[in-house]
């Protein structure tokens, strides 16, 4: 098999999301308003943007299928991927807490550990004398950060692909991370170009473009589920 392309799966994306936009907009819509609830907790918002993400991967495969004549609706797709997403996230939301932890004890601001779990941030002074892009730019900025950590510890501790082969073919997690990373290996070019693509993606969103950011995590779905589907769903 030659070696996947980055603009290959970036173009199929794209084309991808046409097939359906409505239940895109939807989705899309629905993680611009869930996502702003990470200013109440960094703990809630970590764990909502994580589960978001990974579900939005089940919902492609949903679309997919609606080609296909194994036919499936909407709510049984995220369902599916529900279980999954919620772990993922919930380990997601484990290992940021340990490393914030041990960071604040290190500097001595032990009451920052009680406020990952909750301190309320949605205020009259951080709500007004903002411009919209200031606005949303506070309001979504952790999520942008979130989606750079996941994918870092999704890179360092299991692979891109571990994810979807886990919520697709029912793999244990030793054996997505591992042939996850085999195939990472084989198309390291393409996968270094998406990771880096998405990151300064995500970098813009949290500073010139925030209000792109549940179209970037939409995006980000799909980029994980075409291109497991091109490289596993082909070949197998």
């Amino acid at each position: 098999m030659k070696p996947a392309k980055f603009s290959d799966w970036l173009k199929q994306s794209l084309l991808f999301i046409n097939r359906e936009p409505v239940v895109w907009i939807g989705y899309t819509l629905f993680m611009g308003v869930v996502l702003v609830l990470g200013r109440i907790s960094a703990a809630l918002g970590i764990f909502l943007s994580v589960t978001c993400l990974f579900v939005g991967v089940g919902i492609a495969k949903y679309i997919d299928m609606k080609t296909n004549e194994r036919r499936v609706s909407l709510s049984y797709a995220i369902n599916q991927s529900l279980p999954l997403a919620i772990l993922a996230a919930t380990v997601i939301v484990l290992c940021w807490f340990v490393f914030m932890a041990l960071a604040n004890i290190f500097s001595g601001e032990f009451e920052k550990i009680g406020q990952f779990f909750f301190y309320w941030q949605l205020t009259h002074e951080n709500l007004n004398h903002k411009s919209s892009r200031e606005l949303a730019s506070w309001l979504y900025g952790y999520a942008n950060v979130t989606l750079i950590f996941t994918l870092l510890m999704m890179s360092t501790f299991a692979s891109w692909f571990s994810h979807s082969l886990m919520l697709f073919k029912g793999y244990s997690w030793s054996k997505a991370k591992e042939q996850g990373n085999y195939a990472v290996i084989k198309h390291q070019n393409a996968l270094y170009k998406l990771l880096g693509f998405v990151f300064i993606e995500a970098i813009l969103c949290a500073s010139i473009t925030p209000l792109l950011t549940p179209v970037l995590y939409m995006l980000t779905s799909t980029l994980m589920y075409i291109s497991y589907r091109n490289i596993f769903d082909v070949v197998n």
